[in-house]
């Protein structure tokens, strides 16, 4: 689940066989929201234990998933990790240079990629309702993200319709993680990018961030919101210099885990807030947790306030439905992916 593809694929599930098998080789993850269709038959069925026969090893289960995912895709899927939930095995799969959890039956016959309670949405807000948010006048927002994360993506496209809505009742900054997972894609050179339109043309930044989250085009949405770019190389220029981006960007042996380039524009912050991954989001100097619908955000954002400064606008109804995750503005009806993170 790297792009935006398989989310678009799996609104198209009624095409011809031929059609749908072809994305299923160019993407594996489409194949999720049918076998979560199958598990959950399985599941009331049977009733359900973990399986649906014999139980088998999770070094059996990892071989089984890895052969039929390199199978559909023309292979580049490896094995990362495995543990055993009880009732499932979590499979740590990497693909196109992204972790990715892949939870398989006991038996080894289905998966899905990513499972969510059945009243997921229910304990979501019960727990957003429950955890201590700090309080101030004008909430300070943080969300840390990689560019190219289809998970920091989705929060970005979630949280994107609060921020127009609040405007400047809340201090909002786009961070960015300390490492790259997804340098093939150039998010190294994205990062520094929104970096740059963020602090030197601000006011069309979210413009900027809304257009690219569309598609990923970020050429086209430097024309198309009007960027400065003579402003913009410039700024590219002194950041590239002062962080050391394209130095450690080629110098593969400063990696992290050597295989993740740093990108250190926030590296302090990083630190203090011990960020693990994109996306994590940050209130008033805390690590919070939130669904990833701009409803959700917004009724997190807004419990921030502190007494007798919460705007009208946390009163305004947004929509539910968390974003897919990746590029593309379509809103997500299968299995939930609020939560998960690259990271």
């Amino acid at each position: 689940m790297s792009d935006s593809e398989k989310e678009n694929n799996e609104g198209h599930l009624h095409r011809k066989k031929s059609s749908v098998m072809k994305k299923i080789r160019n993407n594996p993850w489409v194949m999720s929201t049918i076998v979560l269709v199958v598990l959950v038959v399985i599941v009331l069925a049977s009733g359900f234990t973990g399986s649906t026969g014999k139980v088998v090893s999770e070094s059996k289960a990892s071989e089984s998933l890895l052969g039929f995912l390199n199978e559909q895709t023309g292979g580049g899927v490896s094995y990362v990790s495995s543990e055993d939930l009880g009732l499932l095995y979590e499979i740590t799969v990497q693909y196109n240079g992204q972790d990715i959890p892949v939870y398989v039956t006991k038996d080894g016959k289905y998966y899905v990629q990513g499972i969510s309670e059945l009243n997921s949405s229910e304990s979501s807000e019960s727990t957003e309702n429950v955890q201590e948010i700090p309080k101030s006048d004008k909430p300070v927002i943080e969300l840390f993200i990689m560019s190219y994360c289809p998970y920091g993506t989705q929060a970005e496209k979630g949280i994107l319709p609060v921020l127009n809505l609040l405007g400047d009742k809340v201090d909002f900054e786009l961070r960015f993680v300390y490492y790259a997972m997804h340098p093939s894609y150039g998010e190294v050179e994205e990062n520094l990018r929104e970096y740059c339109i963020q602090k030197e043309q601000e006011d069309k930044f979210n413009d900027y961030l809304e257009c690219f989250l569309d598609a990923g085009d970020s050429e086209g949405c430097l024309a198309e919101v009007g960027i400065d770019t003579a402003k913009l190389d410039s700024c590219y220029a002194a950041a590239d210099e002062e962080f050391s981006i394209t130095a450690n960007l080629e110098d593969e042996s400063s990696w992290l885990s050597g295989r993740y380039p740093l990108f250190n524009v926030d590296k302090e912050l990083n630190e203090q807030y011990e960020v693990g991954g994109s996306p994590t989001l940050i209130i008033n100097g805390e690590v919070v947790s939130s669904g990833r619908s701009p409803s959700s955000y917004l009724d997190t954002i807004c419990q921030a306030f502190t007494e007798g400064n919460v705007p009208e606008e946390c009163d305004t109804e947004l929509i539910s439905d968390s974003y897919v995750s990746g590029f593309g503005w379509t809103t997500s009806t299968g299995t939930t992916t609020d939560g998960a993170q690259c990271g």
